[in-house]
């Protein structure tokens, strides 16, 4: 690593910390040359390979602004897009690849998705799993009823039935 102040090739490492939720490392170096301390921020380069084949860098804004356009209307704030970006990164880049498919990164949203907006994630899983019928929204509808069934809960938007009392 190069000194930002006298060009010495050479630096010593002072101080390493967590940063940007543990997604990169931060440095602190000191030149043993003219003794001077500087900070680097190491992250790994997470590359997603559009459907032209061209290659650009893994955006967060992107993806939240993808799950906007799903959510337009439904009870979902920045915050909760801003977590789901994050989680999206963070299962992509878990799973060790530097280089993912654009429709990888759709695939990925919608696990986050159908637990932050069931109404969402069925408007984000029409495009990304090609719904071609309204038989493909009743299969989709069909597996979220069953998945709330198996997680005791009600689907978003629903009401729960009123009991006797």
């Amino acid at each position: 690593m190069y000194c930002p102040y006298c060009r010495n090739a050479d630096s010593r490492v002072v101080d390493s910390r967590l940063a940007d939720d543990g997604s990169a490392i931060r440095r602190r170096r000191q030149c043993p040359e003219c003794g001077r301390r500087f900070s680097t921020v190491e992250t790994t380069s997470l590359s997603v390979i559009k459907r032209s084949g061209v290659a650009e860098p893994f955006s967060r804004s992107k993806v939240i602004n993808g799950a906007r356009k799903a959510c337009q209307g439904r009870p979902v704030s920045e915050d909760d897009l801003a977590l789901l970006a994050q989680e999206v990164e963070e299962t992509i880049r878990a799973s060790g690849v530097a280089e993912i498919q654009a429709h990888e990164v759709g695939l990925a949203i919608l696990q986050p998705l159908q637990k932050l907006d069931q109404v969402a994630y069925l408007r984000f899983a029409s495009v990304y799993q090609s719904f071609e019928s309204l038989e493909d929204f009743e299969t989709a509808i069909a597996a979220l009823r069953a998945d709330s069934a198996r997680a005791g809960s009600v689907p978003a938007g629903a009401q729960r039935p009123l009991t006797a009392q």
